[in-house]
C-alpha cells in the first residue's frame, strides 16, 4: 500500500500531530471523568487569516435582497481600550436585511436572514475533526451586539444533516463588549427554524460547527462583532444570569407555535 501525496502533506500530517497531542493530554488528565480546568477554543478570530475559515450565508443565496459581510478588524491601539473597542482583533458580521421576495422565483416565500458559520475542519489521520465539549458546561462568547435578536447555531455529527441546536443570544450592554455564556444542554434542536420533537441532547462529543445568524426579519443593518468562542467550565465575573427574562423569537414548533424563552430555555406552547 502506497501513501497518497495528500496524506504526506504538511498540513494533513501536520493536524493529526496536533489531534494527537491533545488527545493524549486529555487521556494523561483524565479530562474525560472530570471537569477540565482549561477553556477550549473553538474559534478565535486574532487574525486576518481567520475569516477565511468561515461561511457567510444570506437569502441572497435564492435570490434575495439581504446583505452579509463578515470582516476582520484589527486590534485598538488605545493604550487603555474603552467599552467598545477591543485589543485583539475580531470579526465584524454586518449587513441589511430585506424581507422583499424575488420577483422571478415563486417557489421563495420567506427571506429576511443572515448568517455565518465556521467551515468543517481538514481532516486528520484520525478521522474527522471535531469539538468533544463534554467536559464542560458552557459555550462562552465574547461579543459586542447592536442589541438585535441573533441566534447561536452548533451543527453536530447527527444523523440528520440538517438538524442544528439554537439559542437565543442575549447581549446585556449593546455596543460594548462582553462575554455571553450559554449552557450546552439549554441549546433546542431544530430543522430548518422548527423545532424538532421529540427533543434529543446535543451530541457533545461531535460538535462539527458553530456559528451565529440573524432571523428576526426586521429590515434593516445589522452589526455584531465576536472576538472569540470557547468551552469553558468557569462562570467568569462578567456573566449576568437572565431573572425571569421572557422573549419571543423565530423558532417556532411544529405546529406553528412561536417559541417563547424564559429563564433561557424555551416554552413550546402548543396551539
Amino acid at each position: 500500500m502506497r501513501v497518497t501525496p495528500n496524506l504526506l502533506a504538511r498540513g494533513f500530517i501536520g493536524r493529526s500531530i496536533d489531534e494527537f497531542k491533545r488527545l493524549s493530554v486529555i487521556a494523561l488528565k483524565a479530562e474525560g471523568t472530570r471537569h477540565a480546568t482549561k477553556p477550549y477554543v473553538l474559534t478565535a478570530f486574532h487574525n486576518p487569516e481567520s475569516i477565511d475559515a468561515c461561511k457567510l450565508m444570506s437569502d441572497a443565496d435564492v435570490g434575495g435582497f439581504s446583505r452579509a459581510n463578515l470582516d476582520w478588524i484589527p486590534p485598538t491601539t488605545s493604550p487603555q481600550p474603552s467599552p467598545a473597542e477591543n485589543k485583539n482583533g475580531y470579526a465584524k458580521f454586518h449587513g441589511s436585511i430585506s424581507i422583499e421576495l424575488p420577483a422571478n422565483r415563486p417557489h421563495i416565500q420567506r427571506t429576511g436572514y443572515a448568517a455565518w458559520r465556521t467551515k468543517d475542519r481538514p481532516p486528520t489521520v484520525f478521522g474527522k475533526s471535531l469539538w468533544d465539549i463534554d467536559p464542560y458546561v458552557f459555550l462562552a462568547l465574547r461579543i459586542k451586539s447592536d442589541g438585535r435578536k441573533y441566534f447561536v447555531n452548533v451543527q453536530t455529527e447527527s444523523i440528520v444533516p440538517t438538524d442544528l441546536h439554537q439559542h437565543r443570544l442575549y447581549a446585556r450592554r449593546p455596543g460594548e463588549w462582553e462575554t455571553v455564556l450559554i449552557k450546552w444542554n439549554e441549546f433546542v434542536r431544530t430543522n430548518h427554524g422548527i423545532v424538532v420533537e421529540p427533543q434529543t441532547e446535543l451530541l457533545r462529543q461531535k460538535v462539527r460547527t458553530v456559528g451565529i445568524g440573524l432571523i428576526d426579519r426586521i429590515p434593516g443593518d445589522f452589526e455584531l462583532c465576536v472576538e472569540r468562542i470557547w468551552a469553558t467550565n468557569e462562570l467568569g465575573e462578567e456573566f449576568l444570569k437572565e431573572d425571569d427574562r421572557v422573549e419571543e423569537g423565530q423558532l417556532k414548533s411544529k405546529h406553528g407555535a412561536k417559541i417563547r424563552w424564559n429563564d433561557e430555555k424555551p416554552e413550546n406552547h402548543q396551539p
